[in-house]
């Protein structure tokens, strides 16, 4: 069983190119080839680039072309109500709730969305709420391996602009707690980064998808800016083997990647 992530789409109504719809094509045409197929893709945030619904059904069009379930969460460049509105009738958000937090069960796990936006912020937190019901969600069924999937990485990075804008300090120690109760937490998965990464944390693995949209160059000095890199652009395939979870970055050159 394998489950795919794409991730910081960033579709532009205000970019005439069309770069990141071209990169986010190239991903999908690999993603068609993937054997077995997927049980589900994982969209994780900064799907539109200013949350606009014209961005929206862009997206919507071109992720149409799988042949297998879409599950998208929110990041901090998306308008939450346009970002609900653009995935209500996929029946997996809840339209009363405030935030777009979900479960759903593939053959072999069981994946939670966390919704970790601040409206009109960079950083991304999450409130009482938003973890109660995490720990709610996570007690109901403490033996069924599971998949956390939210847009901000809980921890710091070392790439500086990013760690600037991550998930509140706070938000990520109460995080932490919960996660460290729940052992059959076998990933935390996330993106915002622009980049793939792996580190243990909270007594699991926290991973970050590469972005479909320009990758940010590999800069770990503290005085590091905010620059793109040429590599194509890229996703992931967490596969799931006899109870391990083993994740495979694939690259998809394509126009607009160098």
């Amino acid at each position: 069983m394998i489950i795919v992530q794409i991730s910081d789409i960033h579709i532009d109504r205000d970019d005439p190119s069309g770069v990141n719809a071209a990169r986010l094509e190239a991903c999908l045409a690999e993603i068609a080839r993937l054997r077995p197929a997927p049980a589900a893709v994982l969209a994780t945030g900064d799907l539109a680039e200013h949350g606009a619904a014209e961005e929206y059904a862009v997206l919507r069009r071109l992720l149409g072309r799988l042949e297998v379930p879409v599950y998208a969460i929110p990041g901090n460049h998306d308008e939450r109500a346009a970002f609900m509105a653009a995935f209500a009738a996929d029946g997996y958000l809840d339209p009363a709730s405030e935030f777009a937090q979900y479960t759903f069960r593939t053959p072999a796990l069981r994946v939670i969305a966390l919704d970790s936006v601040v409206a009109g912020r960079p950083e991304g937190d999450l409130c009482d709420a938003r973890l109660d019901w995490l720990a709610r969600t996570l007690a109901a069924e403490p033996d069924t391996p599971t998949l956390i999937v939210m847009h901000h990485p809980p921890r710091v990075t070392g790439i500086r602009t990013m760690d600037a804008m991550g998930l509140a300090d706070a938000a990520a120690a109460r995080l932490a707690s919960i996660v460290r109760r729940h052992p059959q937490i076998v990933r935390i998965t996330c993106g915002h980064v622009h980049r793939p990464l792996f580190v243990a944390w909270g007594g699991t693995v926290l991973s970050v998808c590469p972005s479909v949209a320009r990758l940010g160059r590999l800069d770990l000095a503290p005085d590091a800016d905010d620059a793109a890199s040429r590599e194509a652009p890229g996703f992931q395939v967490h596969a799931w083997h006899d109870g391990v979870l083993v994740t495979h970055t694939v690259s998809a050159p394509a126009a607009g990647a160098e």
